[in-house]
């Protein structure tokens, strides 16, 4: 029998391989509540184990869109794993969650071990940098589904956060917003972004017309930054009300989401400037102000509401570790 499923276009020899070679992936994600080890039909978390008294579970699910597209096209699968994981991430911690772990779901016409156990080892960076433990997954083998060589990606992400610690917080005029710098476009805007490239002529192994020390490619794959480390120890005051992840419909519609409905955000113009990467798809895809603020994170990725009498701590804490932040306007009334 495993010979004709062989026939058929699925071999489960490799697909046993590819999970010892990523089991000590997995382990090196362990954390408090898990062990991370994989092999059984679920994955376990204890939350007791992990600290908390009086948790709200908070999940979410993504993908990483056609930046996939180009990973594939440069045959480098190192870091699109870290996409998928920010993605999941960043937009439980606007709940004020812990991510606790997290659970991927890889999904082929041919399994090339290479390229997935890559694409793993990019996932539990991620895991690593968030600090959530890969408790498990699914690798799919589909003869027929994709086109040679290709793949695509799912990620699913649990977090948890004390009851009286959640977000969003009640937002009033006044509080004000804290950018946070992103490391690049992150995982949103890529059809465009990819017909911008294929419009102007400008190829992926090329220089980048913005910056020539990296190729397109190498700029179009930077990871989408993970936020959870910097973010987590300001949301202990309740001075801050509201983290927005900046991600598909850009800084327009992702901030109005942790708002009160009275409430919209008002930029500082002068503060929120364009990253040479967003000025050339501004330039070379013709593209107005409003369309990169609804399509693009225009260089913030992340964006806390904090009170004014709070925002120099805020800025001080984020700063001390690691962060990139400016304030980048406040919150108007209607």
């Amino acid at each position: 029998m495993g010979d004709a499923y062989k026939k058929a276009g699925v071999d489960i020899d490799a697909g046993e391989r590819l999970v010892n070679a990523i089991k000590p992936l997995a382990k090196s994600t362990m954390r408090p509540g898990a062990d991370a080890a994989l092999g059984g039909f679920g994955g376990l978390f204890d939350l007791k184990a992990a600290g908390f008294a009086d948790p709200i579970l908070v999940s979410g699910a993504d993908g990483v869109g056609t930046k996939l597209k180009i990973a594939l096209d440069l045959d480098r699968h190192d870091t699109i794993g870290i996409d998928l994981v920010a993605m999941c991430v960043n937009d439980v911690l606007a709940q004020g969650a812990e991510p606790l772990f997290f659970l991927d779901y890889f999904s082929t016409s041919k399994l090339s071990e290479k390229a997935a156990t890559e694409v793993v080892s990019g996932v539990a960076e991620g895991c690593r940098q968030a600090g959530c433990a890969l408790i498990g997954g699914e690798t799919a083998e589909m003869p027929g589904m994709y086109g040679p060589g290709e793949y695509d990606l799912a990620g699913f992400c649990v977090g948890a956060v004390e009851r009286n610690n959640m977000l969003p917080r009640h937002t009033k005029p006044g509080d004000v917003m804290v950018g946070l710098a992103s490391s690049g476009a992150h995982s949103n805007g890529y059809s465009l972004i990819r017909k911008i490239a294929a419009d102007s002529g400008a190829a992926f192994d090329n220089p980048a017309p913005f910056d020539g020390s990296v190729t397109l490619g190498e700029a179009l794959l930077a990871p989408t930054r993970i936020y959870i480390k910097s973010v987590l120890p300001v949301l202990t005051d309740n001075r801050v009300k509201a983290f927005a992840h900046i991600t598909g419909g850009g800084l327009t519609d992702n901030i109005p989401r942790v708002l009160n409905t009275s409430m919209l955000p008002r930029f500082d113009e002068d503060a929120l400037g364009l990253p040479l990467l967003f000025e050339w798809l501004r330039d070379a895809g013709n593209l107005s102000d409003e369309e990169m603020r609804r399509t693009f994170n225009c260089g913030v990725g992340g964006v806390l509401i904090a009170s004014a009498d709070a925002v120099d701590d805020v800025l001080a804490t984020l700063k001390n570790l690691g962060e990139d932040a400016r304030v980048i306007g406040d919150i108007v009334e209607t």
